[in-house]
Order: structure tokens, then C-alpha cells, then sequence
């Protein structure tokens, strides 16, 4: 099979093994991965897997009491708040952002670190195409399993350009990606600022870096690190904020809910080797602070929000039980 033209998530009648999403008629989704002879069971009704897998995408099925259920292919952004996580993800309208703001393109070399639970790896690994390489990097031989995982059951193979290497960036970045060979740097780590001066010996004279944190301390703390080198451009700061709008008929308003503040991103552009920029002219703010200041910020003190052992377990064997039956050898699509 040629990966490079039958991943799963392209258009066609769903196989066994796909994944679909289950709409019932008052929105609920449900997430399958479809198996001959297994069956979805509700309090209202059963759908048989041999009544979906072979009907072409966004068909409409009903169960056995007769209510009528959408069935459709998951999009990427589906696939990521769905699939099992060891660590938190990075949320689609982050996501989206950072492809932008980085400026991933097809065929692009990407550093990204850490990996979590792989949802900015599936959306680095469809920008960059078959041609470009992603390498990623993280702590936890557990997350990086999940992310493989979770990658695994969305494509239903592993992707041959993505290299994922257990460790710290500090250690493994200069062994596996040689100087001046990354276009971009990604960066969602709880101490981004101790990897400014590797990012910039990775990076390529004009290449982006682009980092993902989530509190003001984390930000002062990395934009300070990115201007202390003298190897980038000013650091440009932003978060992403989404409010969806309820529309029917004349009835057009806000929802009441709104995705607000989940992250800062930062990025910047390494400069050639030599060059320098202007000092910029700041009005008078409280920029003047100690290196005694900015250890206040030290990641013991912003913490972190640890997973349990057991649930972790439960993650894997999750993550697992996807990816096996998207890969299964009858379930590989035709091409």
C-alpha cells in the first residue's frame, strides 16, 4: 500500500477500521472505530458497524428503533478532542494559529517539543506534507507512546517522516537535528527560556520559532530569554480567542460560552549570523528587573497538573486498542 495516497482520513467509502462520529437528532456525538460484526448500543436503539462500513461518508443510518443517526468521517479537529490523551493537547483554534504564525509549509523540517498526546503532530505532519520531516521530542516515554499511538489510528499507519525522541531537548536536540537544519521550532514546554540558545543553533538564518505557554510569568519570562540572546527578531506575543454565534432566523446573538485564554504564543525569527537589531524605543513600563526577579517564575513555583500512574495505563491501553484496529491487516484501504 502506498501511505502516501490511502491514509485514512482521505475521502472514500468508510472501511472498516475507520473511525466515524454518531450524531443523534439532538447533537449528542459518539466516537466508533468500526469492526465487522460489533454492534453500537444506546438505551434507544442499536446500529450495526455492517450497516456503516461501506456507506459513503456523511451518510444517514437508522438504529434499531428507528431513529435516524449521521454518520460522518472525523475531520482532524474531531479526531484530536476525542482521542486519548496522556497529557492536556494543544485545542484546535491554538493549533490553527500556530501553523499560521510559524509559517509551517509543505516540506518544512519542524522541531516540536514536547509531544503530549500528539494533537499538534497530526496537524504539523498534514502541513508539512510527505516531503518535510517532523521531529518531536518528549520527556515522558508515556505521552510519546499515546502521541504514536493516537498518530497510528488517524492515518492507519505510522507516518515514516516523524521521528520522536524520548528525552530532554536539552540533551537529545543536538543529536538527532544538526545546526542550522530546522526551518521551525515549536515549542510547548513549562520552561521554554533554558532551550533559546540550543533553539537558535538548530534554526536556519530567518527561520521561526514559535512557543506556547500559558501564564504571564511563563510569557515575561520567555520573550526576556528571546531578547537576551540577540539572535532573533523582537519577540511578537498573542493569544486566540473564539466566540461562536448562535444563528436562527432573526434570532443572532453571541453563545453564552465562549473559548477564552487557554495559552500565549510567542514567536520570532533567527537572525544571520553577525546581524543585530535596532534597540527599540519603549515607553517607561516596569521593564528594568533582576535576575533574582525572573527565578521567582521557576517552574516548581507555576507548577504542573500531573497525571496518575493508573490513569495513565488506562490511556495507553486506549490508545492502543485504536491504533491496532486502524492498522489490523483486513481493514487497510484499497488503493
Amino acid at each position: 500500500m502506498n501511505h502516501d495516497i490511502a491514509p485514512r482520513f482521505l475521502p472514500g467509502p468508510l472501511r472498516a477500521g475507520d473511525r466515524c462520529q454518531l450524531t443523534d437528532p439532538k447533537g449528542k456525538i459518539n466516537t466508533v472505530s468500526l469492526k465487522p460484526g460489533d454492534e453500537f448500543h444506546t438505551h434507544r436503539g442499536v446500529i450495526k458497524h455492517d450497516d456503516i462500513i461501506g456507506l459513503p461518508d456523511a451518510s444517514v443510518v437508522l438504529n434499531s428503533s428507528g431513529i435516524e443517526y449521521l454518520v460522518m468521517r472525523p475531520l482532524l479537529v474531531d479526531f484530536v478532542m476525542s482521542m486519548p490523551r496522556g497529557a492536556a493537547i494543544i485545542y484546535p483554534k491554538e493549533a490553527q494559529a500556530i501553523l499560521g504564525q510559524a509559517d509551517i509549509f509543505p516540506g518544512a523540517r519542524v522541531v516540536e517539543a514536547g509531544v503530549g498526546s500528539g494533537a499538534l503532530s497530526l496537524w504539523l505532519l498534514r502541513a508539512i506534507g510527505p516531503h518535510g520531516h517532523l521531529f518531536s521530542f518528549e520527556r515522558r516515554e508515556e505521552f510519546a507512546e499515546i502521541a504514536e499511538l493516537n498518530a497510528a489510528t488517524f492515518h492507519g499507519f505510522t507516518p515514516e517522516n516523524w521521528t520522536v525522541t524520548v528525552g530532554d531537548l536539552q540533551d537529545a536536540l543536538p543529536k538527532t537535528v544538526r545546526p542550522g537544519e530546522a526551518d521551525r521550532v515549536v515549542l510547548d514546554m513549562l520552561a521554554p527560556w533554558e532551550c533559546v540558545d540550543m533553539v537558535a543553533e538548530a534554526l536556519v538564518p530567518g527561520g521561526v520559532v514559535l512557543m506556547y505557554v500559558a501564564t504571564v510569568t511563563q510569557l515575561s519570562r520567555v520573550v526576556e530569554a528571546l531578547r537576551a540572546t540577540g539572535q532573533f527578531t523582537h519577540p511578537q506575543s498573542s493569544e486566540t480567542i473564539v466566540r461562536g454565534w448562535h444563528v436562527e432566523g432573526l434570532a443572532v446573538r453571541p453563545e453564552h460560552r465562549m473559548i477564552g485564554h487557554t495559552a500565549f504564543l510567542v514567536t520570532a525569527r533567527k537572525l544571520a549570523p553577525g546581524a543585530y537589531l535596532p534597540d527599540l524605543k519603549r515607553r517607561a513600563s516596569k521593564s528594568d528587573f533582576t535576575d533574582e526577579d525572573m527565578e521567582a517564575w521557576t517552574p516548581g513555583i507555576l507548577g504542573g497538573r500531573e497525571i496518575s500512574p493508573k490513569s495513565l495505563r488506562k490511556r495507553v491501553r486506549n490508545a492502543t486498542e485504536s491504533a491496532e484496529l486502524s492498522q489490523s491487516s483486513d481493514s487497510q484501504p484499497e488503493v
